[in-house]
This record gives structure tokens, sequence and C-alpha cells, in this order.
């Protein structure tokens, strides 16, 4: 069966929408699906369902939200990927990301919302400073860590289009590559 990354956006952020890892992953193996286990407090499921992405991304991230909503009593935001999407966002990074003098992030968009339409939306960001690249469903982003507070980056957080998409670090997502690779336990 194929293999999923569910990214869930809000919970366990500052306090708000608390929601234990062994619950969330209860949630999943409940509902049906297989290999179900989780990453990080910041809401990163790993799971396999035979519902593959193509015939059933948008369907498949409703039902997951539809059914976290009815657990949990609070809407959750989900951002599906497969396998093989998360291997391409990995493998299609611009140059330099992740490199050791930078932190960088990935920026995962929400059905149906595009790179371009967020990249049009941005507000310009700090040369030298802050670099964001459109990729297939995500931003990458990446700031100079000796200048990293100086980045604008914070800009983009306020804007109502932020609600449409979800941050992980570069190294949680080639984690979740990782690990959606290896076998589950």
């Amino acid at each position: 069966m194929p293999g999923y990354v569910a990214l869930l956006r809000g919970i366990n952020v500052g306090g708000t929408n608390p929601v234990a890892m062994d619950a969330l992953a209860a949630s999943f193996r409940e509902a049906g699906y297989e290999d179900v286990r989780t990453h990080i407090q910041s809401g990163n499921v790993l799971f396999s369902t035979d519902v593959s992405a193509a015939s059933g991304g948008p369907a498949l991230e409703a039902a997951l939200e539809s059914m976290l909503q009815e657990r949990f009593g609070t809407e959750i935001p989900v951002i599906l990927r497969s396998r093989d999407e998360l291997a391409a966002i990995v493998a299609d990074a611009p140059p330099g990301h992740g490199s050791a003098d930078l932190r960088s992030d990935v920026y995962f968009l929400k059905h149906p919302l595009t790179a371009d339409e967020v990249m049009a939306e941005l507000p310009e960001l700090r040369a030298g400073v802050d670099t964001m690249t459109p990729g297939s469903g995500v931003l990458y982003f990446s700031r100079v860590k000796a200048q990293a507070t100086k980045t604008r980056v914070q800009r983009l957080l306020a804007m109502p289009v932020f609600k449409r998409m979800t941050v992980r670090t570069w190294g949680t997502t080639t984690r979740l590559l990782t690990l959606l690779d290896a076998p589950s336990s």
C-alpha cells in the first residue's frame, strides 16, 4: 500500500490545540489506516492506505479533516503528501537548501493553492538574508543563520494565505521521507 504523510496544521504550537501523539495515532488506526506512526509533536502522521493520492488526494485530506474534527472537536487542517511526492520535494530543493549556514524550511501548500499564487502575494524579502523558491506544491524558504533575526518572512505569516499552508524544517522534511522509506515496527 502507498505511504503518506499527513501534515497537520496548528496543533501543539504554543499551547494551542493540544493533541497527544498517541491519541492522534489511535484515531488514524481506528479509521482503518495502516502502518500508522507519528513524528515529533507538530503533527506529522505517517500511514498507509490503498487510496491513491492521484485518485483521492483532496478527498483523502477532507476525510482526514472530518475524522480529526469528530475525534478532537476542533478544526485541524491536513496537508497530505504521498511518499513519492515527498521524495520529489526533497529532490527538487534549490541548490544549497538545508546547508549549514542556512535555516531552511519547506512551506507545504494546501491544494488547490499553488506556489505561483503565493509568490505573487509574497511581501518583499530582505536581500542577502531571505530566499523563497517556488516548487511543486511547496515553497522552499531559507534565511542566513547569522542574520536570521533580520528576516521579513513574518509578513507572510500574517497574511490570510498563510492559513492554507504548514511549515516544516528541512531536517523534519528529510526525516519524514526517511521514515516513510523505513519499515514500520
